[in-house]
């Protein structure tokens, strides 16, 4: 089984990250990343344990060592219940906090496995390549991140209509060898401590775009591709103190620049077809299974994060006022919704072939609540706090001065919590409410699956609307307007 010590490993192997004007010579080691690495290590050297081994891994079917369920393609409700009960122990790890672990994009590339006949019908020497890397991927337990959106640049023009052609990730270069890609891509989060990244476009692509229609996975020391890490959140965090979450769970995005990088026939998955682009996504499970594992971490955030809530409450005396109550009963109701979705795309799902696939309706219409209710629970929060969140010592430093602990203590006294648990927990509810790391977070929930018109759409597309209007025929078609003619002349007549 790979380990914590393994993957850091895997990360000392020369790839271009670049963070502040300066290259990043070992992401394991700068300050910038290096918690943030921790505990992605972790989550490996979790599933290693003893006690875990059973829940967290399954064997894989070519070389009989032990994989992390993200890689399972169940084939009844019972194995995607379990494959849940493990991502949901891996969330618990980081208490939702890291979007983009690796589960997600695993979740995503077996999704694709699970429909590979999709690729097939589009060339089979596609479709096998899909197949050999998804065993590679599994067998190696890798961390993948994808990059799968195109920069924002002119929304009014196409890809190719775009002034500068190598703006957006484009193939430019084929032979015998494989295809050559230039251009940029987003948003690569977890980019800067994944093993490989998946490289494609989930964004509608127009005639004209077929360059940009591709789909391929590389390492991320490949010649060629730089990585621009956007602010550290980490290194800005001073403490684990200070900022708990931030200090230690900041996974980082990236924009990926290809400046002519090289890709093998066997790691390219689509060459120029914008149909298929589509199709990898909705005519697999892939685009369910992942969203569907964001779902899952998503309700561990709600857990915790309904836990903050009521801590607040109850540091400031404010639990049992009616008003606090029926506030933390609406944030509990928004956790409890995520999770019973969760369990209901599960029990609503189906077969696809010989796989157990989530049900897709449920799944997007999940996706429509979180994005509207995740601002409104940090909203609810924020209320609740008041100032509790701001008037707090500046740093840990101000508690180790022992003149400046004692004045700064003393405004810190509440019911429930001595004055240091006070500050300790405050620290947390606003880095995980009010911090700049937390924004981040507010707008990667709003935003991860697509502006809210997109999951409204798929939300639209996939609903049983034949369904729903059969209903309202058969009331309509239970009465006519000449029948209550016919009665209301019957009943004059009677008269």
């Amino acid at each position: 089984m790979r380990t914590g010590a393994d993957y850091l490993n895997s990360l000392r192997d020369g790839r271009e990250v670049y963070i502040r004007g300066e290259r990043v010579e070992d992401v394991t080691a700068h300050p910038a990343f290096r918690n943030s690495v921790v505990s992605v290590a972790h989550l490996y050297d979790f599933q290693c344990a003893p006690e875990q081994i059973e829940r967290m891994t399954f064997v894989s079917p070519s070389t009989g060592g032990r994989v992390n369920h993200a890689w399972q393609l169940p084939t009844t409700y019972a194995e995607l219940a379990a494959r849940r009960e493990a991502l949901t122990a891996w969330a618990e790890t980081h208490f939702g906090f890291m979007g983009r672990a690796p589960d997600h994009v695993a979740s995503c590339l077996s999704g694709m496995f699970m429909g590979a006949a999709v690729f097939d019908a589009y060339d089979a020497r596609r479709g096998a390549a899909l197949r050999d890397y998804y065993e590679f991927a599994r067998d190696r337990d890798l961390f993948l991140t994808y990059v799968i959106i195109n920069p924002l640049a002119d929304r009014t023009r196409s890809a190719h209509e775009q002034p500068d052609e190598t703006q957006v990730a484009r193939i430019c270069d084929r032979d015998s060898r494989g295809i050559t890609v230039k251009g940029a891509k987003m948003l690569g989060t977890s980019a800067v401590m994944a093993d490989e990244v998946l490289v494609t476009s989930i964004q509608p692509l127009k005639p004209g775009d077929e360059p940009y229609a591709l789909s391929f996975a590389i390492p991320m020391n490949a010649s060629g591709l730089k990585i621009l890490s956007r602010k550290s959140y980490e290194a800005a965090a001073g403490s684990v103190f200070d900022n708990p979450l931030a200090s230690r769970y900041d996974e980082n995005d990236a924009v990926l620049y290809f400046d002519e990088v090289r890709v093998p026939w066997d790691r390219v998955f689509i060459d120029g077809d914008i149909a298929m682009c589509q199709k990898q996504f909705h005519a697999t499970p892939a685009h369910v299974y992942q969203n569907y594992q964001c779902q899952i971490r998503l309700a561990v955030k709600l857990r915790f994060l309904a836990a903050v809530g009521r801590t607040i409450a109850a540091a400031n005396g404010s639990e049992n006022f009616p008003q606090v109550r029926e506030t933390l009963g609406e944030v509990a109701a928004h956790a409890a919704t995520v999770e019973g979705l969760v369990h209901a795309m599960e029990i609503k799902g189906g077969q696809q072939g010989q796989y157990f696939v989530p049900d897709r309706h449920t799944l997007y219409a999940a996706q429509v609540f979180a994005q509207r209710i995740y601002p409104e629970v940090i909203a609810s929060l924020r209320n609740l706090a008041g100032g509790s969140m701001i008037m707090l010592p500046s740093g840990i430093e101000d508690l180790a001065d022992a003149r400046l602990a004692d004045y700064a203590l003393r405004a810190q006294g509440c019911a429930v919590l001595t004055p240091p648990d006070r500050v300790k927990f405050f620290k947390l509810a606003w880095d995980a409410v009010g911090s700049e790391f937390a924004s981040r977070h507010t707008q990667y929930e709003m935003f991860y699956a697509g502006a809210a018109h997109v999951t409204k759409g798929h939300s639209h597309r996939t609903y049983d609307w034949e369904r729903a209007s059969a209903l309202l025929d058969r009331l309509l078609g239970s009465y006519s307007l000449e029948d209550e003619l016919r009665n209301l002349g019957s009943a004059g007549t009677r008269t």
